[in-house]
């Protein structure tokens, strides 16, 4: 009697990746308004422009479109069961443009190629590189970026393939960031929005303590992976967890990123979208019974291209657990609070 051929997936290792190989991922997920409301009370986000229709249509849009990291961690799950099911970490990312905004209703598919392929020097585990790509039902690239993560081996003495690292941009360059279509921002209604602050205020080099801290519940960050539908398992599985050296679920990363992303709306309310990632890393994992704190830098104001009601800011935003973020830890070296150290450009409503 013939075996049959196994019907369930243990997920790639390291040894199965090769350069330049291509992924269509599974499970396109069509977003509703439900999904905007959960991730509302995983964040606990209050950027006007996703949370009132009528307030995106003052900006002369259709209406309220998603969260921009909504939209990102949905993308970057669809790649999980391809890429890092098996992962030990996702190590950073770099190049990350919103090209087309989102919308409830939209029906979001990813691809992904690997770019580069590097083993570790203890031969266990090697660093995946891939860039991928989420479009909508219309074919229009929705966000686009690169990422690598740390994947372990399925069999510690396997060959493994050359090593290859990409060479990735430091920066998205300001004249290339898009401004949602339709979008106009000399009807931004900044009373409403809760800051008088716009784009002239803000100068190269400030810093900015976001203040509010935020704890991380051991139900709500597994809630958020499973909205994202991220199949991790170093995020789910409590009991394959207690044997890794952390002995308990890490936090998704990126989850860590929405918090530090609600958090800075005390000190950025006007920071209406997110237009790009230059770079990030999570510096240290988190676990349930953290409280996140954030603290964000100036580090330029770009205007847009022919655009005089909108303009750019680029971010540094820095995430701690446990520590206030006052003294603004991190802003000179390595601090063993940091959790997240994020670059990346937002788009701001310009004064008159």
């Amino acid at each position: 009697m013939t075996t049959p051929a196994p019907k369930s997936s243990p997920g790639n290792f390291f040894e199965d990746f090769r350069l330049g190989q291509s992924f269509r991922h599974a499970t396109p997920r069509t977003v509703t308004t439900g999904d905007v409301a959960l991730n509302l009370a995983l964040t606990g986000s209050r950027f006007p422009v996703q949370s009132a229709a009528g307030f995106a249509g003052s900006i002369g849009l259709l209406g309220a479109p998603l969260d921009d990291l909504l939209v990102f961690h949905i993308a970057i799950a669809k790649t999980v069961p391809d890429i890092s099911v098996n992962a030990i970490a996702n190590l950073g990312y770099a190049d990350l443009r919103f090209e087309t905004r989102a919308y409830p209703g939209d029906t979001l598919s990813t691809v992904s190629e690997v770019t580069g392929l590097r083993p570790t020097s203890d031969g266990k585990a090697g660093i995946v590189y891939v860039r991928s790509l989420t479009r909508n039902q219309y074919d229009e690239t929705v966000v686009s970026w690169n990422r690598w993560v740390m994947v372990r081996k399925r069999n510690e003495s396997a060959a493994t393939p050359e090593t290859h690292i990409p060479d990735l941009p430091s920066l998205v360059p300001a004249d290339t960031l898009t401004v949602p279509s339709g979008a106009d921002f000399s009807g931004y209604d900044a009373e409403a929005a809760g800051s008088p602050h716009l784009w002239e205020d803000y100068v190269a080099g400030e810093r900015i303590d976001h203040i509010d801290g935020m704890s991380i519940g051991d139900s709500e960050h597994m809630m958020a992976t499973r909205l994202y539908q991220n199949t991790a398992r170093v995020h789910l599985d409590r009991h394959l967890a207690q044997s890794s050296r952390f002995g308990r679920p890490l936090v998704y990363g990126g989850h860590v990123m929405s918090l530090a992303r609600a958090l800075s709306f005390n000190g950025l309310a006007n920071a209406a979208f997110i237009a790009a990632i230059n770079g990030g890393r999570h510096a240290a994992p988190s676990f349930a019974g953290d409280t996140i704190y954030a603290w964000s830098q100036v580090l330029d104001r770009q205007p847009i291209p022919e655009r005089t009601d909108v303009g750019a800011l680029r971010l540094r935003t820095v995430a701690a657990k446990d520590r206030p973020c006052g003294e603004f830890p991190g802003a000179e070296g390595d601090d063993p609070s940091v959790v997240l150290d994020l670059d990346y450009w937002v788009l701001m409503p310009r004064r008159g």
